[in-house]
Formats: structure tokens, C-alpha cells, sequence
């Protein structure tokens, strides 16, 4: 069973120096997408998976048209809500994450003040991913270390979500202990690609990480962070 996990292409965050909470895809971010489309045009995929926010579905729309696939949004995959800052200035944005990074460890677990925490993101996406996997015919056998019982082991699934979703999904389907800033341990680039394939241990199945924030589709003045 092959898992990919894509990452958005670039979006507006910005809006004439002020914050956009839910942004939509600069033009350079579009044509990431359109290009990543053009990639995986004729890939066999059983599933589409798409976080519901803008920047998301925006980047899965040619990937849809390629894979012949009609995407199922599912909330567990958004990312992180960092709380409200629709018309903040952009750069007390900016200085509110720099400070935040500084917070003593066992702060950085209740997340950014007003926004989610990140004990509560990581148990949306992992329970919600465990669904998925569940639904998928993935069993999960053990936790330490994690194995698997693939019920389908030639079914593949394109998740099109976050930094941080895709993160914390890798983290837990590879047993990485967690930590509150996975995002930034698994930088992934904008419209990049990981991919999770698994491979027979023991009395079942393991996922090995066959290639992580793939960006070759993509000419290098496009590739973004």
C-alpha cells in the first residue's frame, strides 16, 4: 500500500501587509499545482484525500483531473489553526511565531495563545489518519515498533494537505516519538511530494520512507518554502 503526501502549493498569506487566515494560491503557487498535476497525470490511485482548506483544494484540483479521481474532504487533515489574525498586520504575525519558538518546551505543547493546541492537533490527525488506515484494511499490529497487516497491499492513497498534517502523519505511521514542532523536522517544500511504501517485517508489514519532499517536477525558481 503506497501513501503519498503532498504538500500545497504557495499561498497568499499576505494581502497588502495584512494576514490572511485561510488564503488561496499565488499565481507561482497555481502553476506548482498545475505542474504536479502534469507529474502524476496517468499514476494509478485508488483514493484523493484533501484537506478543506482553500489552499488545498485549490492544488488538488489538477491532481484530481490527472488521477481521474473525485476528492473527499475530510477535516482531520487541516492544519494547525494558529487562531485568528484575518486584517493583523502581517508583521506582529511575524514577531508573534518568533516569540512563540522562544516559549519554554512545555509551553510549546499548548501551541500558539488563541490557537490549537498541539496535543489536540496531533490526536485529530493521527486518530483520524488511524480511520482512514482502518477503513483502508491497515491494522495496525504493534506500536513499538509499528507494524501493520495490509489487507490490500496494492492500494494507493493521495493525501493533499499541510506542512504540519503531513508531518505528524509521517512521524506517526514511521513510530517517531512526537514533538511540537514537527513542521519544522519534516520541512516539506510547496507542491512536493513524500511518499510512503511498505515492506514485509516479521509477520507483517513496515512503511519505509521511499523519498520525502520530492520536488523534481518542479523548475527550481518555483521551488518554495
Amino acid at each position: 500500500m503506497e501513501l503519498l503526501f503532498i504538500r500545497h502549493g504557495e499561498p497568499a498569506w499576505d494581502e497588502a501587509g495584512l494576514a490572511v487566515d485561510d488564503p488561496a494560491l499565488t499565481d507561482r503557487g497555481i502553476e506548482q499545482a498545475r505542474l504536479l498535476g502534469r507529474a502524476l497525470r496517468g499514476l494509478r490511485a485508488d483514493q484523493l484525500l484533501v484537506s478543506p482548506l482553500r489552499r488545498a483544494q485549490q492544488t488538488a484540483e489538477p491532481i484530481a483531473d490527472a488521477l481521474g479521481l473525485e476528492p473527499t474532504t475530510l477535516p482531520w487533515l487541516a492544519e494547525i489553526s494558529m487562531g485568528r489574525w484575518q486584517g493583523t498586520p502581517s508583521e506582529a504575525v511575524e514577531r508573534a511565531f518568533r516569540e512563540n519558538r522562544g516559549r519554554p518546551l512545555e509551553e510549546q505543547w499548548e501551541g500558539i495563545p488563541g490557537g490549537e493546541s498541539f496535543r489536540h492537533f496531533h490526536a485529530r490527525v493521527t486518530g483520524g489518519l488511524q480511520e482512514m488506515l482502518d477503513g483502508a484494511g491497515v491494522l495496525r499490529l504493534s506500536e513499538h515498533p509499528p507494524l501493520w497487516k495490509l489487507c490490500e497491499p496494492e492500494r494507493r492513497i493521495v493525501v493533499v494537505a499541510h506542512g504540519g498534517t503531513n508531518a505528524v502523519s509521517l512521524g506517526y505511521l514511521l513510530g517517531i516519538e512526537p514533538v511540537p514542532w514537527e513542521w519544522e523536522r519534516f520541512v516539506s517544500f510547496h507542491a512536493s511530494v513524500s511518499t510512503l511504501q511498505p515492506v514485509d517485517i516479521s509477520s507483517g508489514h513496515t512503511f519505509s520512507l521511499l523519498r520525502f519532499a520530492d520536488t523534481t517536477h518542479l523548475p527550481v525558481e518555483l521551488q518554495t518554502r
